[in-house]
């Protein structure tokens, strides 16, 4: 598989963005939810959100990486049964996931850099806090941050009920070209090659 995209398919660069990046956010959004829950004395109370925090700022990374990558590189030809309302659609809901993650990411960064603390990834970096001190900036942040994330999570669940429903019920290779799987087009034969 080649690491850049094809007309076909995908390369395995941005497919193993898409998939890493969308077992983080799934993964992110569960523990935030069981964070929410976590008492003072409980074990985790410290080390959730400092996972959390960390890999945010990795997913944040890798959008950033993944949107440059999307940007110079082109992209598998649609599926020739796609209605154009579906192409409109299939594009604003890629802007409105991108969009929602980035938006997501500074709510985070908001929170986590709201007492003037830098941010620390896993002991390897850190993320300094440069806006902090405003009023109530971790309270209004966070209202973001929940909101945005269950509306990630709803475009999410319609994005994939999309590729669902290409695969199973229009049988084109939407998703098959995410998975790395379509089928390449056909090599000319011997024979036709003679015939040109």
């Amino acid at each position: 598989m080649p690491l850049k995209n094809t007309p076909q398919r995908y390369g395995w660069l941005s497919i193993a963005l898409h998939w890493s990046m969308a077992i983080a956010v799934i993964g992110m959004f569960a523990l935030g939810l069981w964070m929410r829950d976590l008492s003072y004395y409980d074990p985790w109370y410290r080390d959730g959100p400092f996972i959390h925090k960390s890999v945010g700022i990795i997913l944040l990374m890798m959008l950033v990486l993944r949107v440059l990558w999307r940007a110079s590189n082109i992209r598998p030809d649609d599926a020739p049964s796609l209605k154009t309302w579906e192409r409109i659609t299939a594009h604003l809901t890629h802007l409105a996931l991108y969009a929602l993650l980035f938006a997501i990411m500074l709510a985070g960064y908001l929170i986590s850099t709201a007492d003037g603390r830098s941010i620390e990834v896993f002991d390897w970096f850190s993320v300094p806090a440069t806006l902090h001190g405003l009023s109530n900036q971790e309270d209004i942040a966070g209202e973001v941050h929940e909101i945005l994330a269950w509306l990630l999570m709803a475009i999410v669940a319609v994005h994939s009920l999309a590729a669902l429903k290409h695969h199973f019920f229009d049988r084109d290779n939407t998703l098959k070209k995410m998975l790395g799987i379509a089928a390449n087009p056909a090599t000319p034969t011997s024979a036709q090659k003679e015939d040109r």
